[in-house]
């Protein structure tokens, strides 16, 4: 029993010693619990919209106060025209837009019915179906508290209008998340294994001594990886299209075109973690760990970003695959051409330049 208790004291002396192994135990719950706490809920905070009031009465205005105090939803501005509102949809300012028609009180109060128009961005079918129901709620409210004040019954109904997913479907919002992850995580940790494993068989050597151009090894890894990379993405996409029932509503060139871009931006990342490494276990734990929580939580096909606080939103703008997403929904299910993520793309490039030049720095041509 005392041999046994020796041994269990020495293996506490070394979890103890190892800063790493610390880190694993209590850092990644830590983290992992803050994370998840602020990520994980279906309310849906602070949503951008637009107000477009024809009516510009009594009634249009009160509810447009109780819109404004709901700290579900943040008006970004007042809209003139539908013309407008379409265009802001496009452009992915606002998730829900408010239209009151022209003598919106007047029907109200004397033909006792009035209509409100609500037009929600279904593209993520789970954010459009919540806010159209936090809205409705709002304006039932406001009925409320006028039929308190009159005699006869009084009626808003809402008339729900959901742009790009008229039917809801959850794929429009799944599939375009799953392409980032899926390219994301294969690319990164298959190329980040790529270089660590030369060092550990001792094959590194003999290339950086071959008349071979050392950066043209690290090419070499990523090229097999980038074709593979794209035959993974042209399987994801005829699933999708032939058994899911998702549409291409934009064009195919420009959506591989940039799905390329991000596979190029996964290789780099992938070579940079290789070249900081010294293990395949390291490489594999650094892809795996470090990608798979933030791009899962911090995409937007999970849960919304708008939820998480200001910091974590900064720190969502650092991950490739939030471009990524907002690129592939605006192609797919807008029909958007490259004039509508043009800024998207260059942060992406951005990242993509910053990485490359990273990895061929730390790439040691001299092995000690």
């Amino acid at each position: 029993m005392k041999q046994f208790l020796t041994f269990v004291r020495k293996e506490f002396y070394h979890v103890f010693r190892d800063s790493k192994t610390m880190l694993m135990l209590f850092g990644l719950p830590i983290a992992q619990i803050t994370l998840f706490g602020f990520a994980l809920t279906n309310e849906i905070k602070d949503s951008k919209i637009v107000i477009c009031d024809y009516a510009k009465d009594e009634a249009s205005q009160q509810i447009t106060y109780k819109l404004a105090a709901s700290n579900n939803f943040s008006i970004e501005e007042s809209l003139l025209s539908h013309q407008q509102i379409e265009e802001a949809f496009k452009a992915g300012k606002i998730k829900l837009a408010v239209v009151f028609p022209v003598n919106f009180t007047y029907d109200l109060l004397h033909l006792n019915t009035a209509q409100v128009q609500l037009i929600a961005d279904a593209a993520d079918p789970n954010t459009g179906s919540t806010l159209t129901t936090y809205a409705t709620s709002i304006i039932r409210d406001y009925q409320q508290d006028v039929l308190q004040s009159k005699s006869l019954p009084l009626s808003i109904t809402t008339e729900i209008r959901m742009l790009y997913n008229p039917e809801l479907k959850g794929v429009t919002n799944f599939v375009p998340g799953v392409m980032a992850l899926v390219l994301m995580l294969v690319c990164v940790l298959m190329t980040s294994v790529s270089i660590v494993k030369e060092k550990e068989m001792g094959t590194m050597e003999v290339l950086l001594v071959s008349p071979f151009n050392p950066f043209l090894v690290i090419l070499s890894k990523a090229v097999p990886y980038f074709a593979l990379s794209l035959i993974n993405l042209s399987v994801i996409l005829l699933l999708s299209v032939f058994l899911l029932d998702m549409p291409i509503n934009g064009s195919v060139v420009l959506l591989f075109a940039e799905s390329s871009l991000l596979i190029v931006t996964s290789l780099a990342l992938g070579l940079l973690i290789s070249n900081s490494t010294a293990s395949q276990q390291t490489a594999m734990l650094l892809s795996l760990m470090g990608l798979l929580v933030p791009t899962m939580l911090f995409t937007g096909f999970m849960f919304p970003l708008e939820n998480m606080p200001m910091p974590l939103q900064v720190i969502a703008n650092l991950v490739p695959a939030k471009w990524y997403y907002i690129i592939v929904k605006s192609i797919m299910i807008k029909g958007l051409g490259f004039s509508s993520i043009w800024k998207e793309t260059l942060i992406l490039v951005g990242m993509t330049t910053f990485l490359l030049v990273v990895s061929f720095k730390k790439f040691k041509i001299r092995l000690g």
